[in-house]
């Protein structure tokens, strides 16, 4: 009975990470595929494949092997960096381009895993812990939308929608306060399934795409045609690719201060290498490049649940979802009202694991300042004001299309800026004060 009673509640706190992570999976195919004109039963196919290459990528980083998996509590998700780029290469260049160039860009991945693991000095607590402050701020107005009922929505800012969202983050917040042990760490996944038998009574829950769902869909290697390989979407794509490996060496060390787990070069070598397997299949099978998601850390921090079997039940259940279409429904169903209220709490827990990050570096070095106040600043920016690169030319657009990838450089190449104007300092992944 005990084992029983354990095995539910491995399940239970999976399925929190799936629902965590859920409005995030789906929107990316969503996105493209409408900006693509796609068909309806290709939209629908982008879905089921992107949640079960989720589940796939998932399983491949937990499984910590000689050669690949960092063996963290992490789950992937499609990354929304290479959104702009592959609707911009599908409209110029066609689908086939698209996936071309993904499977390009895993490939460089695994292939340049070993060389990025050793430049990790360049990565010292005052670059990782402004990246990860960057992506909880770029993470939030997505959060705050869906708490007003998702942008286009057209009751947006409802007075329904926000006691639905703020009630899911009281709900959330009291559990916490007055609650221990398993019932706290579900918090979230009480929270969200509250809020949605209300939103239910409120006649705000409409089931009409579970209905239509098909109830079983097998994966095809090469959905959309065989990929073509065209030089300017491969270099693109291998560019996202690396702001990605930046992006996920933030989430690996935050990860690893919440789990007390020292990380050392080959474990960042290992989790590279993962995360290129995830991206080739999601070139082979159609879907998208992987990374890990952020939302998902902060679920890690405030549920305290740092195993990694937790993840390995998500990756099963997110197989699953994209195995049967008609449950992978079922979570369509949540009112963004809803998601927002939850996950507005998580990306703010990731905001806090960048600031936590950053309590080990010396505030009273001036060009440590210059770092965080500048990284942060044009992070934040890009994410409010999308269009203030608009006026570039579209190579520069794609770089600094998004605000993790502004803040991320700009925390990078300050860093190396100030590193060649004094005298080399050894650097500690885990704990350097200094900017190098």
């Amino acid at each position: 009975m005990e084992s029983e009673n354990s095995g539910l509640k491995i399940f239970s706190l999976g399925l929190q990470h799936v629902l965590a992570m859920y409005a995030g999976a789906i929107l990316v195919p969503l996105i493209v595929g409408r900006a693509l004109n796609l068909t309806s039963e290709q939209l629908a196919y982008l879905v089921a494949i992107d949640l079960l290459t989720c589940g796939i990528a998932t399983l491949l980083q937990a499984w910590k092997t000689k050669y690949f998996g960092i063996g963290l509590p992490v789950v992937l998700g499609s990354s929304f960096v290479a959104v702009t780029p592959m609707i911009a290469i599908g409209s110029q260049y066609g689908v086939s381009a698209i996936y071309g160039a993904i499977i390009v860009g895993g490939i460089f991945v695994l292939v340049f895993a070993s060389f990025f693991g050793k430049i990790i000095k360049l990565f010292p607590p005052v670059v990782t812990g402004s990246v990860v402050t960057i992506i909880g701020l770029s993470l939030v107005p997505t959060g705050i939308r869906n708490m007003a009922g998702g942008a286009g929505s057209d009751d947006f800012g409802s007075v329904e929608n926000l006691l639905l969202s703020f009630g899911v983050l009281v709900a959330i917040i009291v559990m916490n306060r007055f609650f221990r042990g398993f019932a706290q760490a579900l918090s979230v996944l009480i929270g969200i399934i509250a809020g949605t038998i209300v939103a239910t009574i409120m006649g705000k829950v409409n089931v009409s795409d579970v209905s239509e769902a098909s109830w079983f869909h097998l994966p095809e290697l090469f959905y959309f045609g065989v990929p073509t390989f065209e030089i300017g979407p491969i270099l693109t794509m291998v560019i996202v690719c690396l702001v990605i490996m930046i992006e996920s060496t933030g989430v690996f060390l935050a990860l690893s201060k919440i789990c007390d787990q020292e990380l050392k070069e080959k474990d960042f070598v290992r989790g590279y290498r993962a995360e290129g397997l995830a991206i080739v299949l999601g070139g082979l099978f159609n879907a998208f490049p992987y990374n890990t998601f952020a939302q998902n850390v902060g679920l890690v921090q405030l549920s305290k649940v740092k195993t990694k079997n937790v993840v390995v039940a998500a990756g099963f259940i997110l197989v699953v979802l994209g195995l049967v279409p008609k449950i992978a429904a079922l979570a369509t169903v949540i009112p963004p009202a809803v998601l927002g209220g939850a996950t507005v709490v998580m990306f703010g827990m990731v905001i806090s694991s960048g600031i936590k990050m950053l309590g080990s570096v010396d505030f009273s070095d001036q060009q440590n300042l210059l770092v965080i106040a500048c990284s942060i600043s044009l992070g934040l920016g890009a994410t409010v004001v999308p269009d203030l690169f608009a006026g570039l030319p579209q190579s520069f657009k794609i770089i600094v299309s998004d605000g993790i990838i502004t803040g991320s450089l700009t925390a990078i190449l300050l860093n190396l800026f100030f590193m060649i104007r004094r005298k080399s300092k050894p650097v500690s992944v885990e704990g350097d004060q200094s900017v190098a």
